[in-house]
């Protein structure tokens, strides 16, 4: 299968603070990655490294198998980029930015950027200025869509949705990717708008890769423990378990392992588990157990 990007050994610091050390993933074509992190764990980075806005301390990024920081005019028109902030001609209707940005792009297709446009209730007339924040965030993905690119690269996508638009844009977004055979990166602070969208998963925390995954291997097996026990938390094997917390007696915590390897690990370490309790967690529980909750 075609490889679309691919990062080797990517190392990035801002001043002494390290942002990732030895990044290694790939995407490739057809399939959506989700690249998921609290803020300030280098998400927009790495965007922007893709990009060549930036380069890396070491390591190398590709896309469409040319250097990230050296990417030909060719290369660059396949690519449909939605940096954080949604920037737009505000003095414009949605009429003029159509035919304004189809002008750039040699691939265009005006069909994807009116239908989304319909299915969101916004008049061809409209003017951006005369728009909402979340509505100036519709326009703008529908303007993604139409450049008709092979790459998408979505940073913070959602910003300003409410909820029932979100859904429709997410539900459009997947049918349209799959549909089309493209291929995207996104980001997002609403980690369950991902859950049935993104095909596989980063978790960045800082300075570190938590775990990369598909999304379905992370659900399946990544899982919440809950038990009682007079013991201390510190008793718990820090290599096992993320995230443990202890309540009035009551302890959660997260791991990869199965129930009956829990049990046997805590057997081993002489913890007292006999009301041990596992639950299947949600993209968004998954990403609060690797990452913590503060």
């Amino acid at each position: 299968m075609e490889t679309i990007i691919e990062c080797k050994n990517l190392t990035h610091y801002y001043g002494a603070r390290c942002i990732y050390t030895n990044l290694n993933f790939s995407i490739p074509k057809g399939k959506i990655l989700g690249l998921l992190g609290k803020n300030g764990t280098g998400k927009t980075t790495l965007i922007n490294i893709l990009m060549g806005f930036l380069k890396p301390h070491s390591g190398k990024c590709t896309i469409f198998n040319e250097p990230s920081h050296n990417l030909s005019a060719q290369t660059k028109q396949r690519i449909g980029l939605l940096l954080e902030g949604h920037l737009q001609y505000s003095f414009m209707n949605i009429e003029q930015l159509e035919r304004f940005y189809a002008a750039f792009y040699p691939s265009w297709r005006r069909e994807p950027f009116y239908e989304l446009m319909s299915k969101l209730k916004i008049a061809p007339g409209q003017r951006v200025n005369r728009m909402s924040c979340g509505q100036r965030s519709q326009v703008a993905l529908g303007l993604i869509l139409a450049q008709n690119a092979d790459l998408l690269i979505l940073d913070d996508f959602s910003m300003g949705l409410d909820p029932g638009y979100r859904r429709l844009f997410i539900d459009y977004l997947n049918q349209y990717v799959k549909a089309e055979g493209k291929t995207m990166l996104l980001t997002s602070h609403i980690i369950q708008d991902l859950e049935n969208l993104i095909d596989d998963c980063i978790v960045l925390d800082y300075g570190k890769i938590l775990t990369q995954l598909p999304t379905t291997e992370l659900l399946n097996n990544f899982k919440r423990y809950r038990f009682n026990t007079p013991q201390s938390i510190e008793a718990l094997p820090n290599e096992a378990f993320f995230n443990s917390e202890k309540n009035k007696g009551n302890i959660e915590t997260y791991s990869f392992f199965t129930h009956e390897e829990v049990k046997y690990i805590f057997s081993k370490s002489g913890i007292q588990s006999e009301s041990l309790m596992v639950e299947k967690l949600s993209l968004e529980d998954a990403f609060i157990g690797l990452t913590g909750k503060y």
